[in-house]
């Protein structure tokens, strides 16, 4: 006998019993509602429908029907074969949302994950979540971005562990920038940033651990030199965005939270359409996961305001990169990086033998010589002249 059956059945058995002495004016109408636990008024409709000479002794009608909010057998055995063939390992979570993306998922959430919990596709989670201090977020989109990248097995057809680098709003928790490299550095951090402010516009501060490429620290573990910047800290100087620390795991929260996420996702759907280079993994990012991701996760910020600010401002490609002096050398070339970079003849001097000079090298890894503001010289990444006469030509005759 099922649980509604028997409850049924206890149920008939106390009404037959309290009713009976109601009969008998040795309860009243309210002492009989209070020894079933059920109103007046409900009560009332009990002993109409067992008087009545329809009455079959089940006082739920509802027995022995399908309920009308019941998913046909259908769309159970869709759902749990889908899961099976190919989203096993997902989370709920994750293959619902993706399932709703990509199948036209109609049911909700709470339904697809006891349905996959029923099938025994998917465990029951043991346990809450952890205990978090909660900082609140900045109330406008650009007011603070957090930067950050991990080290993990990203594609499984690799034999070797790849760095993602994210960029997120504090507001809204929305990815503004997200690529893969081979390694985290400060050319990656120059093309997130790059990324961000040409999609959104220049923000207020920007928020990373204290890794070597962001911050020097006289002492491990102790605060950053904030006067002795890196070539990031004065990137953002020029552009006049803030850099701030984190001295705590808790501090950099909304990244680590939003990683453990990417994590456990995107593997699996790098393994679900049989993705196998950077350059794949890279496009499926940018074009399907992102927007997938900012979709479900973010938010919308307190305020309707917005501290982005459009860049109207010179190359934003000649502040984000790596700057280094260099002293031109008796044949006018510039050794750089095992390179030797040759300037070019032209007008503005007879020739640059030890003049000072900056190098520019781009996030392609392309390079550039600097005397001054003037570009006098660009480079590929084997440091092959590219042709600049015309640009350095109009840069003069301003």
């Amino acid at each position: 006998m099922n649980k509604s059956k028997l409850v049924e059945e206890v149920f008939k058995m106390r009404f037959d019993d309290v009713f009976s002495r109601f009969q008998q004016k040795r309860l009243t109408c309210e002492e009989a509602s209070a020894l079933l636990g059920v109103s007046v008024s409900t009560f009332f409709r009990k002993r109409q429908r067992s008087l009545s000479d329809e009455f079959n002794g089940i006082f739920d009608q509802r027995l022995g029907k399908p309920s009308p909010n019941r998913a046909a057998d259908k769309e159970v055995d869709f759902i749990t074969k889908l899961y099976s063939s190919r989203f096993q390992g997902f989370t709920a979570s994750h293959f619902y949302s993706f399932a709703k993306r990509e199948y036209g998922l109609k049911k909700s959430y709470t339904w697809t994950k006891n349905k996959l919990q029923e099938h025994g596709l998917i465990s029951k989670s043991s346990k809450g979540g952890k205990h978090r201090k909660r900082r609140e977020p900045k109330p406008m989109v650009g007011m603070m971005l957090h930067q950050d990248g991990s080290t993990h097995h990203w594609i499984p057809a690799l034999d070797y562990n790849l760095d993602l680098i994210i960029t997120l709003d504090d507001a809204t928790s929305k990815i503004t920038s997200g690529f893969f490299v081979e390694q985290e550095g400060t050319l990656s951090t120059f093309q997130a940033i790059e990324e961000t402010i040409k999609s959104f516009g220049l923000f207020c501060s920007l928020y990373t651990d204290r890794g070597s490429h962001y911050f020097y620290t006289p002492k491990a573990g102790k605060k950053v030199d904030k006067d002795a910047l890196t070539q990031v800290g004065r990137a953002l100087k020029q552009l006049g965005i803030q850099h701030i620390a984190a001295y705590s795991p808790e501090a950099r929260g909304r990244s680590e939270r939003a990683f453990r996420t990417i994590q456990d996702r995107l593997p699996k759907e790098f393994s679900l359409f049989n993705i196998t280079t950077i350059a794949e993994a890279n496009k499926y990012l940018k074009d399907k996961f992102i927007p997938a991701y900012n979709n479900e996760f973010a938010r919308k910020a307190t305020s309707d305001e917005s501290a982005f600010v459009p860049w109207v401002g010179n190359s934003l490609k000649d502040i984000l990169c790596i700057q280094e002096q260099r002293i031109v050398q008796k044949d006018n070339t510039v050794r750089y990086g095992g390179l030797i970079l040759q300037i070019p003849k032209n007008d503005f001097r007879p020739h640059y033998v030890k003049a000072s000079v900056t190098v520019h090298r781009y996030s392609d890894y392309s390079l550039a010589i600097f005397y001054g503001h003037l570009c006098i010289g660009k480079y590929n990444h084997l440091g092959k002249l590219i042709d600049c006469s015309n640009e350095l030509k109009k840069a003069i005759n301003q």
